[in-house]
């Protein structure tokens, strides 16, 4: 799953199936700033936390989504409430992990969006 990789963790469930995602896996990704402890120690402060964006993972869609077909329905509601989408498209071959249309096409996965 995306957020596994971004996050550098393992907080979301990756299975070898489709709609292996149903709801979707959300975590805060802390982001790095170089100036986040001497600015504590300035404010006299023990503790530093950094800021945070949120990251929703959310299942990949399926041709005729749009239709409600798949997750579509389930996946549109929750875009709505993002203020940016991050779009991540399989590039690779591994016999080990399944393609829901049974072969890799990036063009044809970007596309269904």
């Amino acid at each position: 799953a995306s957020v596994n990789a971004i996050s550098q963790k393992t907080l979301a469930q990756a299975k070898n199936f489709p709609f292996c995602t149903i709801e979707p896996n959300i975590t805060p990704i802390p982001i790095p700033d170089p100036n986040l402890q001497r600015v504590a120690a300035v404010g006299q402060k023990n503790k530093a936390l950094p800021a945070t964006i949120t990251l929703i993972d959310v299942a990949g869609l399926v041709r005729g989504a749009s239709r409600g077909e798949g997750l579509g329905n389930k996946f549109l509601a929750t875009v709505r409430e993002c203020d940016i989408i991050i779009h991540v498209v399989r590039n690779y071959e591994d016999d080990d992990v399944i393609h829901v249309d049974g072969k890799v096409n990036p063009v044809a996965d970007a596309e269904v969006v």
